[in-house]
């Protein structure tokens, strides 16, 4: 990573972030009720689980950027989303709260991104697990998050139809 994004590219990702949302409401209204906490393997979310996921990804993801575009030298800690997903009881926690964090981090995040100025793309601070990490590089893993987990929810189900 730790490359820098031309103009058009972020311009496409950012686009990409601040839709995203809509497309997991659209991916979460396709699934089953009975389908809803079915996990496809013991140790994997179930799809109720990965929009809770999301949501503490989501609050973390805020919380990093503004950190690394406001503090010298930010330290970025990386969390361990199976830990998070037990002690923060995913299984039991309310749906819908979960997809309106999503909703709300990234409608309020979208716009800040867009008035950033070209360099402040380049600051940057030190991930716990990966090292150095910029404001590009959050932009390049947060464009593909909700992506990635709307294509595990669509995966998650077609296998729920096939079990």
């Amino acid at each position: 990573m730790n490359e820098r994004l031309a103009r058009e590219e972020r311009d496409r990702r950012l686009e990409q972030y601040a839709s995203a949302p809509g497309r997991l409401r659209e991916a979460l209204a396709g699934v089953p009720s009975e389908a809803m906490k079915w996990r496809p393997e013991p140790g994997e979310f179930s799809v109720h689980e990965i929009i809770c996921h999301c949501a503490d990804s989501e609050t973390n993801a805020y919380s990093r950027i503004r950190y690394l575009l406001t503090e010298e030298k930010p330290v970025i800690v990386g969390y361990d989303p199976d830990t998070w997903a037990r002690e923060f009881d995913y299984v039991g926690h309310p749906l819908d709260a979960a997809l309106v964090t999503v909703e709300a981090v990234r409608a309020n995040t979208a716009p800040v991104l867009r008035r950033l100025p070209d360099e402040a793309w380049a600051k940057e601070g030190t991930h716990t697990e990966s090292g150095r990490y910029t404001a590009a590089d959050w932009l390049r893993i947060y464009s593909d998050h909700l992506e990635e987990h709307i294509g595990q929810i669509k995966r998650t189900v077609d296998a729920w139809r096939l079990r």
